[in-house]
């Protein structure tokens, strides 16, 4: 099987770097300074479930793809969408399966849009990881998993195949049989982590401890709960309880990864994980207090940003 990873940073040389270590045959969608970089030091990890240094791992620019690929794992941030989309179209053939793995919901809309559903399969990742200025792949803790399944539950030949070339790679790869519902329980978690950690700028700890803190985060949870719900995946009891457990831990060091994207002055997904559950909850005439002001915070980042990239 033919696998094409867009991108090669810290979700999609991790995984793309795992599956090559295991002899799949994987080849690298990526920009020009990152393929020079990959030429000349090659694919690096480092990981306390094993490091990894692959000399010169198969890349390709987005002007060089000419032929479809059997699996086009979709590893990009959502503020790259657009332009993924538009690079990978030539790698898209009849038979092509598509795994995004970004966080949120709305790149199945995205992708149906521009290649049809029957392309397009569930999937979420699990990884905490980064990208270092020396190009290395630095993977923070030993969490490391694929979720992905058919959006209807089928147990479908495609599947199998795809099962079989991402099991035993390196990673925890597992199949789901109810994976929208697993990325909407995703999405629900990280929207309120992102929400509350960036409005707070600090921990979940931090946050919990402060008077109103772990209040305001519940309340933020229950908003997306509600938006879920009435989307038509409400979460289960377990999944509830585990989030307000981690949400409310005054003991906790956890915080997003689009706090971190923040405090280094870098594009956040502001839009595809808060903004789109906002239009969700406004859609189905909720109430909206939290997700609104996490929301207005995060754009007067965005704007602020911008304004000094261009002075």
């Amino acid at each position: 099987m033919r696998i094409l990873i867009v991108g090669a940073g810290a979700t999609g040389g991790y995984f793309g770097g795992r599956l090559l270590q295991h002899g799949r045959d994987v080849t690298f969608l990526v920009r020009a300074r990152r393929a020079r970089q990959l030429a000349e030091h090659g694919l690096v990890i480092r990981s306390a479930t094993g490091d990894a240094d692959i000399s010169a791992p198969p890349t390709l620019l987005a002007s060089e793809l000419a032929e479809p690929f059997d699996l086009i794992v979709l590893s990009c941030k959502a503020y790259a969408l657009d332009q993924a989309l538009e690079d990978i179209a030539p790698a898209v053939g009849a038979d092509t399966t598509i795994l995004p793995v970004l966080n949120g919901m709305r790149q199945l809309e995205r992708l149906d849009e521009k290649f049809g559903a029957q392309h397009v399969l569930g999937g979420q990742c699990v990884i905490s990881s980064t990208l270092d200025d020396d190009g290395v792949v630095r993977h923070l803790n030993r969490m490391h998993s694929i979720t992905f399944g058919e959006r209807d539950g089928a147990r479908s030949e495609r599947m199998r195949q795809i099962t079989a070339q991402l099991s035993e790679a390196g990673f925890d790869a597992r199949p789901s049989d109810t994976i929208v519902q697993e990325m909407w329980d995703k999405w629900l978690f990280l929207a309120t982590l992102a929400g509350i950690t960036c409005l707070m700028r600090g921990s979940i700890g931090e946050i919990a401890s402060a008077p109103h803190g772990a209040t305001a985060a519940l309340a933020l949870l229950e908003e997306c709960r509600a938006t879920a719900a009435a989307s038509g995946y409400a979460p289960g009891e377990r999944v509830l309880e585990r989030a307000r457990g981690l949400l409310t831990d005054p003991g906790s060091s956890l915080e997003a990864s689009m706090l971190r994207d923040l405090r280094q002055g870098h594009p956040i997904e502001a839009d595809h994980v808060v903004g789109d559950m906002l239009a969700r909850a406004r859609q189905a005439q909720l109430p909206a207090t939290m997700l609104e002001l996490v929301q207005a915070h995060l754009k007067v980042y965005e704007t602020r940003r911008l304004a000094t990239a261009s002075a």
